[in-house]
């Protein structure tokens, strides 16, 4: 598949790039996509909830009636999960919820992502820029040469760009990342994927290896 080139104003150059069919035409794993979206979410779950059960409460511990002759059902704490300001039962506990993914399945995962995104003409490769210094508007300016204002975005950097990230951040649906942080979940999540052509080549080279 052959994407056109465009420049920061949204014109095309002229120039054609070639997207790698191993990565951006392969047949899609859907199941595999849902693993690797879930194990995203799942890693970035604190897991710090935290129930007092009733070895946490405080209270006293005498027996609150005798056990026999009362006509109800015997009870020993008043700390018991039945009684209100008793322990909850079964309450959640600090956990983790990280899983293990094998990497060729997150490897599958993130191409068959890109696939979907390539058949639905939602990538779009862009000659190389840069600021000079952090300037919101002018990236505002690209986003609207794309008429990608108000839509989800991503952009795709050769590396850390530190001028085009701080210029980025405070604009609520742009995400800046790098060749080498590419996720199946923020392929998934953007409306529109911007590659940057000399990103492309590097990503293409290192999925290739």
């Amino acid at each position: 598949m052959k994407v056109a080139v465009v420049d920061i104003k949204g014109k095309n150059t002229g120039k054609k790039v070639e997207l790698s069919d191993a990565i951006f035409g392969i047949e899609p794993n859907e199941h595999a996509i849902y693993l690797d979206v879930k194990q995203h979410l799942a890693n970035k779950r604190q897991g710090t909830h935290k129930a007092k059960e009733r070895a946490d409460i405080k209270g006293s511990t005498r027996k609150i009636k005798k056990q026999k002759g009362t006509g109800t059902a015997r009870a020993g704490s008043i700390k018991s999960p039945i009684f209100r300001g008793g322990g909850r039962a079964f309450g959640p506990r600090p956990r983790s919820y990280s899983f293990k993914l094998n990497k060729n399945t997150k490897r599958l995962a993130r191409n068959s992502a890109l696939s979907i995104a390539a058949k639905n003409e939602r990538i779009v490769v862009m000659e190389s820029f840069d600021f000079k210094e952090p300037k919101t508007k002018e990236f505002r300016l690209i986003l609207k040469s794309l008429e990608l204002e108000g839509k989800k975005s991503m952009f795709v950097m050769n590396g850390s760009n530190k001028n085009v990230y701080l210029s980025a951040r405070n604009l609520p649906k742009v995400n800046i990342v790098t060749d080498t942080t590419l996720n199946t979940y923020s392929v998934m999540n953007a409306q529109k994927i911007v590659f940057i052509d000399v990103a492309l080549e590097e990503f293409e080279a290192n999925m290739n290896k």
